[in-house]
């Protein structure tokens, strides 16, 4: 699988780099098509194969990783994560949100109101 053509980068577009590489990684995990085990190429590698530094594609690495998304086995490099990290972060914001809700009296209707409210704020 060629996971370069997969993150191509638009110079056009106002975004920073590292940005784009990590945005298009988990898009394309979330679509299915970079799926879980996926050796993903070393830092290096996926530099050159983009025109990127280094430090650039090294940073994306390293968010992805935190965000749980790409997991690094030492020796053996890194891979797509076994599960959809969304699904635990998102479970337990909305637990949090939840528990924020009860916490001031409103049920569920209202409190998804708010929801609403902000995603078209953004």
């Amino acid at each position: 699988m060629d996971v370069a053509a997969l993150l191509a980068i638009d110079l056009a577009v106002d975004k920073p780099l590292f940005d784009q590489v990590r945005t298009r990684m988990i898009d394309a995990v979330r679509d299915g098509t970079l799926p879980a085990g996926t050796r993903l190429p070393t830092v290096r590698d996926l530099a050159g194969q983009l025109g990127l530094a280094v430090n650039t594609v090294a940073r994306a690495y390293r968010e992805l990783e935190a965000a749980g998304i790409v997991e690094t086995r030492g020796r053996q490099g890194s891979f797509v994560a076994g599960s959809d990290p969304a699904d635990a972060a998102m479970t337990v914001a909305a637990g949090a949100f939840a528990d924020a809700a009860r916490a001031v009296g409103l049920g569920k209707s209202d409190a998804l109101r708010y929801l609403d409210a902000a995603f078209d704020a953004r």
